[in-house]
């Protein structure tokens, strides 16, 4: 089957309106001309309202970091799924290591994320990766299992078509180290794997990257089999260096 492949910048707490305006319009001068290739901008909340301006008649969407699983109430600082819907956000990032690490985030709350998009119509993204020590003592398929069985737990049935997946062994985020091709195939092929022997379709859902992508290593990392694209950290702030990174898919 064929899978799409997506770039996805993860923008965290950077930017503000005037840097948020400066790289998209910047962006737009880009030729996107790979059509196989879905870019989504995933700013922080306070930039989604300008980011959505900014992208709107654009082949690019707009995507969240975060979002909670209750529809509405006394849940201070928390955004909804239809507040980001009311917004064009069709796309939200889930679990990412540094809200588990961070925030405490556990495989529960990421499977009632998961249930709430899903029941929205909106497309998650699911972050999962082991740590320097589980690999070290080599849980990594352990860790990758349990993340994905507790937050897939009631999706079973369904179809999960539109969800992607982001492996991102956490001791190579933000630290300049970038797993091996041989872990990253193994492990790529595991989450496969995992969703196969799980009554789900492992091969229609698409997988990405994300530990330390940069325009430098991506054309290597995209080459292998099983690495549908890339979720970008920091080299996603830089228009040249986020571009160079879509143009390796």
């Amino acid at each position: 089957m064929h899978r799409r492949r997506f770039c996805v910048a993860n923008w965290k707490m950077n930017f503000n309106s005037s840097d948020t305006k400066s790289f998209l319009e910047n962006w737009g001068k880009k030729d996107l001309n790979n059509k196989e290739v879905k870019t989504i901008f995933c700013p922080s909340f306070t930039e989604l309202n300008t980011t959505a301006e900014l992208l709107h008649n654009s082949d690019s969407e707009l995507g969240a970091q975060n979002v909670y699983y209750e529809s509405n109430g006394a849940y201070t600082g928390e955004i909804s799924c239809r507040m980001l819907k009311d917004l064009g956000c069709n796309w939200v990032i889930i679990g990412h290591s540094e809200r588990r690490a961070i925030f405490g985030e556990t495989d529960e709350m990421v499977c009632h994320k998961l249930d709430k998009l899903t029941s929205e119509n909106m497309y998650p993204i699911v972050c999962i990766g082991e740590t320097k020590d589980e690999r070290e003592n080599g849980k990594t398929e352990e860790v990758l299992s349990r993340q994905l069985l507790v937050a897939f737990e009631n999706q079973k049935g369904k179809n999960i078509e539109h969800t992607v997946i982001a492996y991102e062994p956490v001791w190579a985020i933000g630290t300049g180290i970038t797993a091996t091709i041989d872990m990253i195939s193994e492990a790529h092929q595991c989450i496969r794997n995992i969703f196969n022997t799980n009554g789900f379709n492992g091969n229609e859902i698409s997988i990405l990257y994300g530990g330390s992508v940069t325009n430098e290593n991506a054309a290597e990392l995209s080459n292998i089999t099983d690495v549908d694209g890339f979720l970008v950290g920091g080299a996603s702030l830089d228009v040249e260096k986020f571009y160079a990174i879509y143009n390796q898919l």
